[in-house]
């Protein structure tokens, strides 16, 4: 049977894992499989493994009760081996590379950020802003305009919209980027216009959510600054 991984860490990380669960139903018992310096946390895989929530959750709790004891190197949901072997295999070939990056990850936690801002508001902003764009929208909205005029305005609200968001998101990043150690982008989805994970170190904490609260206050409701975090550091892996 297929061996799920979970976790690796170093060999003499505390693993308390007494009272937590693996992925699966009935859940699976968490075991260990150790090379050299690093070890990794594992379990049988169940048939007919898929993203449950109650998987999911069982995998996330793992990598939490991991955290609070030091650093770890959590693995996606679903991430499975042939059998111990392989894990130890993996362990073994690419040991500097994993140990170099625990020492790295030492101490910190990862927050995830992303940003949205009301389209009304924007457009707003814009017509508040831009002359052309508010003679456009004047002409149109009184019956004068033409169709080349609603592209015109279209194109226009479109492209002030990317770059106030690109100087906004770039304004954000740069507020938070003295209390972060590593940052890490993916592409935005939806509404969003920024999608950005930092990894926190400990002693700098405090001082990136206080600041963190503070864009979001002076940024006002129209701009919806989402922080979800502490978080197993996945991004940074």
């Amino acid at each position: 049977m297929a061996v799920y991984v979970y976790s690796i860490t170093s060999a003499d990380h505390p693993m308390r894992l007494h009272g937590v669960h693996g992925v699966g139903e009935p859940p699976a018992a968490l075991r260990t499989v150790t090379a050299g310096g690093l070890c990794a946390v594992v379990s049988e895989t169940p048939e007919g493994l898929r993203a449950r929530r109650r998987d999911v959750l069982a995998h996330q709790q793992v990598q939490e009760r991991l955290m609070a004891d030091g650093a770890v190197l959590p693995l996606r949901f679903g991430m499975t081996a042939e059998d111990d072997d392989a894990v130890r295999t993996v362990l073994e070939g690419r040991a500097a590379e994993y140990a170099q990056r625990l020492r790295s990850l030492d101490g910190t936690t990862e927050y995830n950020l992303k940003c949205s801002w009301e389209e009304e508001a924007m457009l707003r902003r814009i017509l508040s802003d831009s002359d052309e764009a508010r003679e456009l929208n004047t002409a149109i909205r009184g019956g004068s305009g033409t169709p080349q005029m609603s592209l015109e305005l279209g194109e226009l609200v479109a492209q002030e919209a990317e770059a106030r968001q690109e100087a906004l998101a770039k304004g954000i990043v740069e507020a938070l980027h003295p209390y972060v150690c590593d940052e890490s982008r993916s592409a935005p989805r939806g509404e969003d216009f920024l999608s950005v994970s930092f990894l926190v170190p400990a002693d700098k904490e405090e001082m990136f959510l206080a600041t963190e609260i503070s864009l979001a206050n002076q940024l006002g409701e129209d701009c919806a600054i989402r922080l979800y975090g502490p978080l197993p550091p996945y991004s940074f892996v």
